[in-house]
Formats: structure tokens, sequence, C-alpha cells
């Protein structure tokens, strides 16, 4: 979350923004990414100079040459001297990065105008996002940012899309625990959380151990993946490995920045909407990760005519979408509404009969409500299967805290909460205080219910009876004392 002094600050950018003619905010989070694009950019370069040092090989700064484009070597300048600076020179810059590549972030990037007009503009958003704590190993700082600008007009709510948290992020790239050489997709990348995530997850599987350090919040660092030592495969992760789809084409650009930020050299971010008829990528991901927007409903005429399921519920054709998108046998973890686990309608019973009997559903994990606070208090939970074959039986496990309070300010109490318990659960799968196995048939005559209330079972603390014949026996000798006391009272009163 941020902190209350930066909140005010950006509230305060936010307002020049606006008395400057910048009245769209997805224009000015693109003015924003690019100034962050042009911070982290120094960042980065630096952390991969340190790992060639480390490596024992040859680096060259992406700044060779453009030594004046460095963050650190303008941020400090006077107003009008940094306006024309960056105006000249650093953005044009940082438009030539991937210019050549055929990538939608280069044909963005082509397309890029720098709009801020005003110097005293550029140099308090340039003092705010310097004091703002943006690295690799805090990426929810960033993400805070744009979803706070974004939730602050009300944008955020009405497409029905809330970023995920990080810690969520990794408990579900941990559900499906990727591996080097498969092809990962998020088809509502919005940000590229979840991309950016699984990446960091292959890395630290392929780091040696005693590299591999964490920060407060569990969010690891110094990943360098020195047990890759094939180069094919590290074109393979850096290139080919991770796809994302957006529709709105500001997020795009962020999803490119973000990842090419991360040390991904080609991001494979398209803008298109999945559920369009223009879509096609059935088959051919073995992991699928998302968080996709709940709209409620949409309009059919551009669907795809690939869809079984008949709604225009957007929850329930993401589901199928992501089914189509697996190989056989691929995984995937993703959260829904919780309107998905119990609804009655025909399409929400199709669905979960998609799950149950061309998949295995290999785990449902219910969410605590508040967290998607302060964004949204909707409930949620983790749908976690591999396509093909038959579910068996259905593990159901119920987080009751994910190491944050659960209230709107999100306050920082361990960061971890039931994570590690549900990722090691998840390995044996073996009855918990706060999980339990359920066989399908009977999930089957319940309407194919994925509720976990449904079937969990009440123990019952077991009371021990008093023997009818002494209990009566009790009651007398009360009568008898109660008539005792009576005439000991009148006697008294006489």
């Amino acid at each position: 979350m941020l902190k209350a002094d930066l909140k005010t600050k950006i509230n305060q950018l936010w307002d020049r923004f606006w008395s400057g003619g910048m009245s769209n905010p997805l224009t000015a989070i693109e003015q924003i990414s690019y100034l962050i694009f042009m911070r982290r950019l120094e960042d980065l370069d630096t952390q991969h100079q340190q790992l060639a040092e480390l490596k024992g090989e040859p680096y060259t700064s992406v700044f060779a040459g453009h030594e004046d484009c460095r963050w650190s070597s303008w941020k400090h300048l006077p107003a009008q001297q940094m306006l024309d600076h960056v105006r000249g020179k650093v953005f044009p810059f940082i438009k030539e990065i991937r210019r050549g590549e055929d990538t939608q972030f280069a044909e963005y990037m082509k397309q890029a105008t720098f709009l801020i007009e005003k110097p005293s503009l550029l140099q308090e958003a340039v003092a705010i996002i310097d004091e703002l704590n943006i690295t690799s190993q805090n990426q929810d700082v960033q993400g805070d940012l744009y979803e706070y600008l974004l939730s602050e007009l009300k944008t955020s709510g009405k497409n029905g899309q809330f970023r995920t948290p990080r810690h969520i992020i990794r408990l579900m790239v941990g559900l499906v625990s990727p591996k080097l050489g498969e092809k990962i997709c998020d088809p509502a990348c919005g940000t590229a959380g979840f991309l950016v995530n699984a990446y960091e997850h292959i890395l630290k599987t392929n780091t040696s151990p005693d590299l591999v350090k964490e920060d407060e919040e569990g969010s690891p660092t110094h990943l360098i993946g020195d047990k890759i030592t094939d180069k094919r495969h590290w074109d393979f992760l850096r290139r080919e490995c991770l796809h994302g789809f957006d529709f709105e084409p500001t997020m795009v650009l962020i999803a490119s920045m973000n990842m090419i930020l991360h040390g991904i050299e080609h991001p494979n971010i398209r803008r298109m909407d999945a559920l369009s008829k223009s879509f096609s990528h059935a088959g051919q991901y073995d992991v699928v990760l998302a968080n996709p927007p709940f709209t409620g409903s949409l309009d059919t005429s551009d669907l795809s005519e690939s869809f079984r399921t008949p709604t225009t519920k957007t929850e329930l054709l993401f589901l199928e979408l992501f089914y189509n998108l697996l190989a056989m046998g691929g995984r995937a973890a993703v959260i829904v509404p919780n309107g998905v686990l119990f609804g009655s309608s025909k399409a929400h019973q199709q669905v979960r009969k998609l799950l149950l009997e061309q998949c295995s559903l290999d785990a449902v994990v219910s969410l605590p409500s508040g967290v998607f606070q302060p964004y949204s208090g909707v409930g949620t939970a983790i749908l976690v299967f591999t396509k093909g074959g038959e579910t068996k039986e259905v593990w159901f496990y119920e987080m009751q805290a994910d190491g944050y309070s659960l209230d709107q300010k999100r306050t920082l109490l361990d960061g971890k909460g039931d994570i590690p318990d549900i990722l090691q659960q998840f390995k044996t799968k073996s009855p918990s205080p706060k999980s339990f196995l359920v066989p399908v048939q009977q999930i089957k005559d319940n309407d194919y219910s994925l509720s976990p209330p449904q079937y969990r079972e009440v123990e019952h603390e077991e009371i021990e009876h008093q023997d009818p014949n002494a209990l009566i026996d009790d009651i007398l000798k009360l009568e008898d004392d109660i008539v005792k006391g009576v005439k000991d009272l009148k006697e008294m009163i006489k």
C-alpha cells in the first residue's frame, strides 16, 4: 500500500496533470509510465552490470554513448532545462531502445509522444517518482501507483478488473510451478504481474539456493539463473516463454515496460480482446495464470464462435477460454468470483462440469473477502486445474489470513498468513483444520457445486448426559430444599 504522504503527493501531481489539460487518466498514467521507465532503466542497467561481473562476463551498458540519459544525470536539473533535456534527448533515446523489433511494444513506441509541456509539472513528477521505492523487488509500489490513480477516478471498477496483490500472485504461481521450457499465458494481463512472477519463479528454481534472498514481504531477490547454462534456454525464457494479452492499449504499453524492466528482453504482449472472434490460440500453452475482469455481461456481436457455454457472463467465458488455451496436460491457476462456484444457471453448471469431467480440478482455494481491499470487497476463489483426464476428488482450502489486515488499510502483518500452509498442504492434500477432500460423485450429486460450506464437515462436541434416574433424584432433592427453605422463612416472619 502507498503511504499516506505519497498518496497526498500523487493527488497533488494528478491535480497538476488535470489543470495542465491532461484529463484522461490513462493518458496521465502513460506519461507517468514513461518517467518510471526512465528511472528503472538505470536501476536495471546497474543490476545487469553487477550480475555480469558476478558471472565474469562482459557487459555493454544500454547507456553507452548516452550517459546523459541516465536518470541520475538529469533528475536534479532546473525545471526548464530538465524539460528541454527529457524532450530533446531522453525520450527519443527510450523510443529507440526496441526499434526494429517485431513486437507491439516497438510499434507503440514509434507512435509514443511526450505530452508534458510544463517544466514545473515534469519537475514535480520526477521528484515524486524518485521518492517512490520502485524496484524489481518491490513490484507492488508501481502497481499501487497505477491502481491508486485509476481507483481515484473510479476507472478501475468500471471494467471489473482489480490488481492482484503480489503475494496472491506468488501463491498461484507456486501452485502451478511453471518450468523452464514451458509456454505461459495471461489472456487478461493488465500490468503483467503474473507473467513477471512466473519468470521470477523459473529463475528462482534455476538459481543456486545459497544465492537467493528474500525481502521483508517474501519476494525473491538475487535471481541470476546460474543453473541455466544453455543459451537456447535463456533465449526461450526471455523471448518465447511469456505471452500476455489485453484490450487496453495503455496496459499493453505498461505491461511491456514492466517486463523489459524485469529482464524479459522481448515482451510478447499484444493488444487483443481474448474473448473476441479474432483471438485464436487454442492448445498453445502449458500454463495459464489469470485474474480476468468480472464485468457481468458483454455484447455478443464480436464474441468468439468457439465458445460452447450458453452465456454472456465474462467470468464463465474466461474459464472456458482458459481450458481452450491449454495444451493437453497444461495447468491453470485462475481467480473467479464466488458466484462461479455455486451459481445455479445452466451455464454455471456446464462450466463446472467441464472442469470436473474434462480436467483434473486440483484445488479450490477460497480467499478472504478483504484480499482485494481497498478496491473491492468481492468474494473470490482460486481454481487450479489440469487439462485432460477426469477429476476423482477435489481438494478445498479455506484461507483465513493472507498476511495483511483484511480491512481497507491492508496493514502488513507477517506478509504470509496461510500461504506457506496452502503450498505445503497442496502437495499432500491431507485433511487439516482448513482443508478437506470431497469425492467428485458427491459434487456431481449437488449440481456440480464447488461451494466449500456445502461439503465442510462440522465436528460437534460430544456432550455427556446425566443418567435420567440420577437427574430425577437431584430434582426431588432440590424440591425438598426449596420446601424446607420456604418453611424456615415462614417461621422467621411469624
